[in-house]
């Protein structure tokens, strides 16, 4: 099941001059937001995209940025912390954590 959440509203981004093709970033994602083409990733799926980080943390050229601290991944995170359900202020958005 590919995990969708609400459109466009993903902070991820690509500087496609920085990147050099290593493909950490495709290793890393848990929602396969990345793809290789002519020797340099690509977004193909950035609805899918949860802003966990792990692609900019592993990208050793800065490449990608994405604000980390918002959006389903840190809802997730912040209620385990808690020992809250979940929320990322979008709870009655369809398609949302």
């Amino acid at each position: 099941m590919k995990h969708k959440y609400i459109a466009e509203v993903a902070t991820l981004k690509l500087d496609q001059e920085k990147c050099k093709g290593c493909g950490m970033c495709q290793v890393v994602c848990p929602h396969r937001v990345f793809e290789m083409r002519d020797m340099k990733v690509r977004i193909v799926n950035k609805n899918s995209c949860m802003e966990c980080g792990a692609c900019a943390k592993n990208c050793p050229f800065s490449a990608i940025e994405v604000d980390a601290s918002v959006g389903c991944a840190a809802a997730i995170l912040m209620g385990m912390l808690t020992g809250k359900e979940p929320t990322c202020g979008c709870a009655d958005e369809e398609g949302c954590c």
